[in-house]
């Protein structure tokens, strides 16, 4: 599994990434200053650093320097929005950056690129018995094959990995067809209701009033 150290200073930021996170399926570790981050390296090894630039004991740049020679990848998640900060942050080494507020779909999204770029992407997904091959493109249920339409596969990975957040309509659209939701939702209701069906979701893929769709799985 995939392991991810945060490192903020806001306690409340720290769970909401920690939840969103685990929720998509990774295993997370929280500590809210530098030097408690740097402990932390020196006794585990990550996969990937959410890394806040205004900590206290060491701020982030001071944290990215000690990263640097270990070759994690780092996503900087800050206030400070200013193009010389970003700059400053991504010659010191780090793969992206991120401002806060930020959507948790968007911080899921940005997470998955970097770590796709280091190779360290989970093959397997898996949500109760639905396993989901993503480089092979195959889905099963309790071991039996589930054949899905290239729309369906896509539809369903971005559930899987987005569990128990609520997705807008146009990001599914946007992301699974590749074109600009002009509003009608119908093909896309259409292909989840299908979706439901093959894999037994009724009760699991839940339409959110006004949102879009929600895969639901108990924590």
């Amino acid at each position: 599994m995939i392991k991810i150290l945060i490192v903020d200073d806001e306690k409340p930021i720290c769970d909401l990434i920690d939840l969103n996170l685990s929720a998509a399926g990774y295993r997370c570790l929280a500590v809210q200053d530098g030097l408690s981050a740097v402990e932390r390296l020196e006794k585990e090894t990550f996969d990937l650093i959410l890394l806040d630039v205004m900590l206290p004991g060491a701020d982030g740049y001071e944290v990215m320097e000690y990263i640097r020679p270990l070759g994690i990848p780092v996503i900087f998640i800050t206030a400070k929005h200013e193009v010389r900060d970003r700059v400053k942050g991504l010659k010191l080494g780090a793969d992206d950056y991120l401002v806060k507020p930020f959507d948790v779909v968007e911080l899921t999204a940005r997470v998955e690129a970097v770590l796709r770029r280091y190779n360290k992407t989970d093959r397997l997904l898996s949500v109760g018995d639905v396993v989901v091959d993503v480089e092979a493109r195959k889905v099963s249920k309790a071991g039996c094959p589930v054949e899905l339409t290239n729309k369906e596969f896509g539809l369903l990975v971005l559930f899987v990995k987005n569990k128990n957040i609520a997705l807008f309509r146009e990001m599914l659209y946007e992301k699974v067809w590749g074109e600009e939701y002009s509003g009608d939702s119908r093909t896309l209701d259409l292909h989840v209701q299908r979706l439901r069906k093959k894999l037994g979701w009724e009760k699991k893929l839940v339409a959110v009033y006004k949102v879009g769709y929600r895969l639901e799985v108990p924590s």
